[in-house]
């Protein structure tokens, strides 16, 4: 059983036409570039002690199938801790080139949706390998690199995951997302208590406060945040993020029980 008290800060890198982007509620239309070359923004991240890096494939959410795939093998190769990936991976043979690569964990979204039989066995084989991108809209699913939205709830997708053996997903709100309005700590606090599973915060973190009151919630099923505009903006140093984090959270750990935060594994509990 997975203890419910990880908390882990992902950098995110999301990848257009080879480039470290920002989009403002997933508009492809209203970006930002951050970085010509991805792997080095992921070196600047994990030189400020980032355990973990969240990469995105924009393009590939958008077309169906990884679009990115030589810059994400750089990525990886070029840095030391856990890289998980997502974005148009919608088949076994796009999963398997990815973990060839050296990434740790893929990130199912869209084919959760549209080939639920895929996503299926996707974690009966791979397990906490596979994590789930639940992105919504006003609470609705949105797929297809967030162009389309489904009639499927984010709890009722939640609910489903939970019962096909998932552990864990990343949770969107893209009306906040890109917009450091700060994230809806109340939906994903929500999802996670009626689903059970592990919830990664994403969209609208702004602050180093934010964080620190997500942490809070780790007991509840709040197990990170991934934090993108943010970083790049300059509204949050990310070592000292990483630090405050980890003081608030240190109390919490159990006695006699290794606190799965303390260090980064390839399934998860990667430390802040």
């Amino acid at each position: 059983m997975t203890l419910r008290n990880e908390f882990v800060l992902y950098p995110a890198i999301d990848i257009l036409d080879g480039k470290a982007v920002r989009l403002v509620r997933g508009d492809y239309n209203d970006k930002t570039t951050y970085a010509d070359n991805p792997a080095e923004a992921a070196l600047q991240w994990a030189g400020q002690g980032a355990s973990y890096i969240h990469v995105v494939d924009l393009d590939g959410a958008k077309e169906g199938s990884p679009k990115n795939r030589p810059v994400i093998e750089e990525i990886v190769k070029r840095v030391a801790v856990p890289v998980q990936v997502g974005g148009g991976i919608r088949s076994g043979e796009t999963l398997e080139a990815l973990f060839s690569l050296g990434v740790s964990r893929c990130i199912l979204g869209t084919a959760a949706i549209e080939t639920p039989e895929f996503v299926q066995h996707a974690l009966a084989e791979y397990g906490e390998r596979i994590a789930i991108g639940i992105d919504a809209k006003n609470g609705w699913v949105a797929v297809n690199g967030w162009l389309e939205t489904s009639s499927v709830s984010a709890i009722e997708l939640g609910r489903q995951l939970q019962d096909w053996g998932a552990t864990r997903v990343i949770f969107t709100d893209i009306a906040r997302d890109g917009t450091l309005t700060g994230p809806n700590l109340a939906a994903s606090i929500e999802l996670a208590e009626q689903t059970g599973l592990m919830v990664i915060v994403s969209g609208g973190v702004k602050e180093t406060d934010d964080l620190l009151e997500l942490a809070r919630f780790r007991q509840a099923g709040i197990a990170g945040a991934i934090v993108g505009k943010a970083l790049y903006a300059g509204n949050i140093d990310l070592r000292e993020a990483l630090n405050r984090v980890k003081q608030a959270i240190e109390p919490q750990s159990v006695d006699g029980i290794e606190d799965p935060t303390s260090k980064a594994t390839e399934g998860g509990g990667a430390s802040c």
